[in-house]
């Protein structure tokens, strides 16, 4: 393998460049398309719609594809799609099934309206979740074996760029059409062109999917029958079906307990969190539970069950024996400095005083080409100094660049200040994410690429997420300035993190020049 250290910059540079690069951004733009879609999009427009807020709230849970994505991402592992697979390819044939599954949930959504069928919206928003989710799953695994572990930090620049910038469309691009054709008051037509557009910009991804070649991939390939096949399906189905019913279910009990908690508690917020987190956890359960009766009386072999679960989780920790657990609390921590302050940042520049114009214009605007330029500075510095190198640096600046806010909450609304604070912290932000995304990848086995990448991924913004439940309440207790100061101080630890395991698991290919 070539010393990519040894290059020259014009030579690192040429990567950018390179048909690899290219098609990550184009696949990134697939993927980000649809995030903003199931999010904040689809909130205005139910709210435009007249949908009340209770009911906005529950469709908030079409997004729940995106945290629980490793469930089925053995199925990506394990099955080959029929006739699709010999002519495309494993990734590739996913690929192609799950952009065309986003663009027909997309085109539902588009001709569907909320006032009249909001049934047809919800079926198509939860489908549109969790084919965006089965899209990232395969781009993830689509990336890790195109190429080897030195050019994957350059791949995941790219693909955050694609990201970001689909992001971009699915939010304020969808919002700028429907608003382009929208008359007084409501208009469904403008949704519906506003969304069909959306459907029309994935096409970039799919003609992606039919020009790039499949990965060479050195994964071991595992022989299973169709009956095997099948059942492992079931195994899913019974999962997802038991977690979705026992959430509306069994969770409205947990919910109507509430208020004996807010009484208890003298605490909403508190109330809110316990009631939410002990319905998830009990839906869980009686998931977990379901499937491990399908288990015993063999409608889902243990066999399969433990090819596709188990032992990628085992081989895992098979393969970083006592340095597991530093890994997974490195893998756990690295976000959580930039998640936590993140939550509570819109809410503090209003606070401050800034108005919405300047939040929109330096968050959206300045922010996404910080995050873009410090995506592929991080990239590039990783090929040419090593990824830990940049690891560690972007664990320091994420955590550094908080500090700034905390001036910002001392002192008077001021937009150069703004910009300068903004502009710091996306771009150590995108910096951080492009080496962690590249580590990620080179911790990942080619057995089991996207099932133990999905792992990662979630937990990578698990803990941070519900930490983050907090911050409002942290905040309010102790004032905005040392809040931010609490939350440089939350980056440490993974400061620590990539000190020490710089030293005892070096990467391949990660040797400085």
């Amino acid at each position: 393998m070539p010393d990519l250290h040894a290059q020259s910059w014009n030579e690192t540079f040429r990567l950018i460049l390179s048909k690899k690069v290219l098609a990550l951004l184009l696949l990134g733009l697939s993927a980000g398309i649809p995030y903003f879609l199931i999010f904040g999009t689809l909130s205005l427009w139910l709210k435009e719609a007249g949908i009340d807020r209770s009911t906005i709230s529950f469709l908030s849970w079409a997004a729940l594809g995106y945290s629980f994505k490793f469930v089925w991402a053995p199925l990506i592992d394990q099955l080959k799609i029929p006739v699709l697979a010999k002519s495309l390819g494993r990734r590739r044939s996913w690929l192609l099934v799950s952009q065309c599954w986003v663009i027909a949930s997309l085109l539902t959504m588009a001709f569907s309206d909320p006032q009249n069928s909001l049934w047809l919206t919800t079926v198509a928003a939860v489908s549109l979740g969790f084919a965006a989710a089965t899209q990232d799953i395969v781009i993830d695994a689509y990336r890790i074996e195109s190429a080897d572990s030195s050019l994957q930090s350059m791949l995941s620049s790219a693909y955050i760029a694609g990201f970001r910038i689909g992001m971009l469309l699915g939010g304020a691009g969808a919002l700028y059409i429907s608003d382009w054709f929208a008359g007084d008051g409501y208009s469904p037509v403008a949704w519906t062109i506003a969304y069909a557009c959306m459907a029309a910009a994935m096409l970039a991804g799919v003609f992606t999917t039919l020009v790039v070649a499949e990965p060479v991939s050195q994964r071991r390939e595992v022989v299973a029958s169709r009956g095997d096949n099948i059942r492992l399906l079931l195994g899913f189905i019974i999962c997802a079906a038991s977690f979705v019913l026992a959430f509306v279910f069994i969770g409205q009990h947990i919910v109507d307990a509430k208020p004996w908690l807010v009484e208890i508690f003298n605490n909403k917020a508190l109330a809110s969190f316990l009631v939410e987190s002990s319905r998830l956890l009990a839906s869980i359960a009686f998931a977990f539970i379901l499937v491990k009766l399908a288990i015993t009386v063999q409608l889902v072999p243990a066999a399969v069950v433990r090819r596709s679960y188990v032992d990628p989780i085992a081989d895992f920790f098979e393969r970083y024996g006592k340095k597991t657990i530093m890994l997974l609390a490195l893998i756990a921590l690295y976000r959580m400095s930039d998640i936590v302050m993140g939550v509570i940042a819109n809410i503090f520049y209003v606070d401050v005083g800034y108005t919405k114009q300047q939040i929109a214009s330096f968050s959206k605007f300045y922010g996404l080409f910080a995050t873009l330029a410090g995506g592929f500075l991080g990239g590039l510095l990783a090929i040419r100094y090593g990824v830990y190198r940049v690891l560690l640096l972007g664990a320091i600046l994420s955590a550094l660049t908080n500090i700034l806010f905390s001036f910002l909450a001392t002192a008077a609304a001021d937009s150069t200040l703004l910009m300068m604070a903004i502009t710091a912290d996306n771009l150590s932000g995108g910096l951080a994410m492009a080496a962690f995304v590249a580590y990620l990848s080179s911790l990942t086995s080619v057995s089991f690429t996207a099932m133990q990448y999905a792992i990662f991924s979630s937990l990578m913004t698990l803990f941070p997420k519900l930490l983050a439940g907090y911050s409002g309440m942290v905040s309010l207790a102790i004032g905005y300035e040392y809040f931010f100061y609490l939350t440089a101080a939350m980056g440490v630890p993974a400061v620590i993190l990539v000190l020490m395991l710089q030293r005892s698991l070096p990467i391949k290919d990660d040797s400085p020049p």
